[in-house]
């Protein structure tokens, strides 16, 4: 394929991100980055992946998007913003991340991009790909990055100078040469440091890692086990996920709520008292959560979550 037909070729693949709603698209040649390997070794041998021994095991497959896609030749990256100017609005509720205000942002993405592989083999036959939305052993930030959607902030996330950082990256594996963008090399940051210096738990380190076993986010969903007790009175209420970071970082001041109405906070969860979660039930949670990224945790992990925090709360 001629350059021209392959940059014409990624043009009206970012139109098509564009009509079915992405915010964000950018598109980098496929190759094993390498130049990662050896922050993502020491991070997981210091034990900063906390309990998600995953992430150490088979490192080379995350490198190399050849292990999920043979023949892997162009990484499609898509951003797509869930920032939610909303809060919960009953005082003393425990307090929930917006990426989990709405439906499953995987399910939410996943159709997106399924209907973006689709139109791209309508206009290239012979093309074959993947959809991934934090499903796979893939460095999604290093693709955003490669893709030229952004730069990695201080706090570890991608941040993009038109939307900030309060988006999902969704990521299409392609069998197809494309036209390339230029992988983002600026930073943006500058001399600030408010995500690490306002970490509740000082989970921030300064190599733009996190360390997990302090991390609230983590703490509150991947975790397997009780929650240190010394961490429980940082947490600021929280019991599913963290904002903290993002909501203090100053390239976040300005950026305008997402137009997702999948992403719209359920109003039966909006509307509960500090009263009603802690009395949740068991069919309770699973009609309140049965379509939210919430379910990822079990109704015996979010009700200690809830009970730990909330008692934490009345004695201060």
């Amino acid at each position: 394929m001629k350059t021209e037909d392959k940059n014409n070729l990624s043009s009206r693949i970012k139109e098509k991100a564009a009509d079915l709603g992405f915010d964000l698209c950018g598109i980098a040649k496929a190759r094993p980055l390498k130049e990662n390997e050896p922050v993502l070794k020491a991070w997981c041998e210091a034990g900063m992946n906390s309990n998600m021994g995953y992430l150490g095991r088979n490192i080379e497959k995350r490198l190399n998007p050849e292990f999920l896609l043979p023949g892997a030749k162009s990484i499609v990256v898509t951003g797509l913003n869930y920032f939610s100017e909303i809060r919960q609005p009953e005082p003393g509720v425990p307090v929930i991340s917006r990426y989990a205000y709405g439906i499953n942002y995987h399910d939410v993405i996943t159709v997106r991009l399924e209907k973006l592989l689709a139109f791209i083999k309508t206009i290239e036959s012979g093309t074959e790909g993947r959809s991934f939305v934090d499903s796979a052993p893939l460095l999604e930030k290093a693709w955003a990055k490669e893709a030229g959607l952004g730069w990695r902030g201080k706090h570890s996330i991608i941040i993009n100078k038109k939307i900030g950082s309060f988006y999902f990256i969704g990521i299409l594996i392609l069998n197809i040469d494309l036209g390339y963008d230029v992988p983002f090399t600026g930073d943006y940051c500058g001399e600030c440091q408010l995500c690490i210096d306002l970490c509740p738990t000082g989970a921030i380190n300064d190599n733009r890692t996190v360390d997990a076993r302090k991390c609230i986010a983590n703490l509150t969903i991947e975790n397997r086990g009780p929650i240190p007790e010394e961490i429980i009175p940082m947490m600021e209420g929280r019991v599913y996920g963290c904002d903290k970071c993002q909501e203090v970082c100053p390239w976040n001041k300005k950026v305008q709520p997402n137009h997702t109405p999948e992403f719209a906070i359920n109003p039966g969860i909006s509307a509960m008292s500090p009263e009603d979660w802690l009395s949740i039930t068991r069919e309770q949670y699973a009609r309140l959560f049965k379509n939210s990224a919430i379910g990822r945790v079990k109704y015996e992990q979010l009700m200690q979550n809830i009970r730990l925090i909330m008692n934490s709360e009345k004695k201060n």
